[in-house]
């Protein structure tokens, strides 16, 4: 009877042997796959993007409250290193952070590089731009207001009404493609966007509303850097001066020392 329990038992073992040797995971121990890369070891792209910029620029790049990134006529103007620099260093004025540790972030250069050269290769078309002159990504000269009110007139106005207080019901250009019954000389708008701001979506138009680049606004002429200056020193012009705040309105510090709420 021993003899036959002793059997038994040794070819229960070897059966669970012969199963387990067949076995891709052993209970108890990790899969590769289940390992977590360190955060300041993360390259992938989608996961870089979606933990730092999905929150303002929308998921895969548009739909979200700051300018979309899933947009070729933007990413061919900005380019590699300005897309770097302000994802580094932020953008003054407005409410993008600095995501480079150099800047007080939390990404390395590498992650830095990583999400640019993404952007770049997930949603940019550097083709469709070879044969076009690209404006500037940032003002070269001065702006002039007067000169971007004419400017304005033919190449906005259709969309964004002669004022710029966005197109009226029955005016009769409501189905242009782009048309807004929304502002865009509101002083509270004026006062969330910079002029950087604004150059970009004149520049590289708006997606998610239908509104298109630069290069479609005049038929035949896309706007010029220069033209797109002054558009931008006309609408910037509606913006209402900042006071300066006083020290019981500014958030302190625990020393006490008032800090601005826009920096």
């Amino acid at each position: 009877m021993r003899e036959r329990i002793r059997a038994c038992g040794i070819l229960g073992v070897a059966a669970l042997v012969l199963a387990c040797s067949g076995c891709t995971h052993v209970p108890g121990v990790p899969a590769e796959s289940a390992e977590v890369v360190r955060p300041d070891q993360q390259l992938d792209f989608h996961v870089l993007y979606q933990q730092n910029c999905s929150g303002c620029h929308g998921d895969n790049g548009r739909g979200g409250a700051a300018i979309p990134l899933n947009n070729p006529a933007y990413l061919a103007v900005a380019g590699a290193q300005n897309l770097s620099t302000v994802t580094a260093k932020g953008m003054t004025g407005t409410m993008m952070p600095a995501f480079a540790q150099s800047a007080g972030g939390m990404l390395t250069d590498q992650q830095v590089d990583a999400l640019v050269q993404g952007m770049l290769r997930e949603w940019g078309r550097p083709s469709d731009f070879a044969s076009t002159g690209l404006p500037s990504y940032s003002a070269t000269t001065a702006g002039n207001a007067a000169d971007g009110e004419k400017a304005y007139a033919n190449a906005c106005a259709s969309c964004h009404g002669t004022d710029g207080t966005g197109v009226k019901p029955g005016t009769g250009t409501s189905g242009q493609q782009g048309a807004t019954t929304h502002s865009i000389v509101d002083p509270s708008y004026l006062t969330l966007v910079s002029d950087q701001n604004l150059r970009s979506y004149v520049i590289a138009g708006h997606l998610d509303d239908n509104a298109p680049d630069w290069r479609s606004y005049v038929s035949g002429h896309p706007l010029t850097s220069q033209e797109i200056t002054d558009i931008v020193a006309w609408i910037a012009s509606h913006r209402t001066p900042a006071e300066e705040p006083s020290v019981n309105s500014s958030r302190l510090s625990p020393s006490g020392v008032a800090a601005k709420e826009n920096r």
